[in-house]
């Protein structure tokens, strides 16, 4: 019986979480940059609106590791080689809903490509920590974006695209 080979997507998947719409929002400038497939993942239950009780629960979930449920809909990664991971940064991390769907995906031999929004606060170290929960994928700088990126957002996306020659890879493996 001959084995089957996996096909691969030749566009990139955009998958992102966002509380306010700020990454989203870098998510959408990706797509358009790339054509790829955009996905929003979301908590089985929302996180608070008031954000004294956002900041205490998120400290909370950081801190012990805590993977939340999330809302079904999101694709396999198994058909892409590119993948862009976007969350807002929370206490110097990545978000514990994009924590959930990094750490439940075998993304070996991935190419991922973080991004986060933030405003201020605490420094984070995306690369590493997304390096540690997919230790077999090749995990690049990501792109840091302050709020929503205003009216420079497309030019900071097409910088770090090119600084990390997506499109001359053509997503191909």
């Amino acid at each position: 019986m001959a084995s089957k080979q996996r096909i691969l997507n030749p566009q990139p998947l955009i998958l992102s979480y966002s509380y306010s719409g700020n990454t989203h929002r870098i998510a959408k400038g990706i797509q358009e940059l790339t054509k790829g497939d955009r996905c929003e993942i979301y908590p089985w239950q929302p996180y608070p609106m008031a954000f004294p009780e956002l900041l205490r629960q998120v400290k909370e979930e950081v801190e012990h590791g805590y993977h939340p449920a999330l809302l079904p809909g999101a694709p396999s990664p198994a058909s892409y080689r590119v993948i862009f991971v976007g969350s807002p940064n929370w206490c110097g991390t990545i978000a514990p809903p994009l924590v959930s769907w990094l750490y439940k995906n075998d993304l070996s031999g991935k190419l991922l490509l973080p991004f986060y929004s933030h405003c201020g606060g605490v420094k984070a170290d995306f690369r590493k920590d997304i390096a540690k929960l997919c230790p077999k994928a090749d995990v690049r700088e990501p792109l840091e974006v302050i709020a929503d990126g205003g009216g420079q957002l497309k030019e900071w996306i097409e910088k770090w695209i090119q600084e990390n020659e997506i499109m001359k890879q053509k997503y191909a493996g």
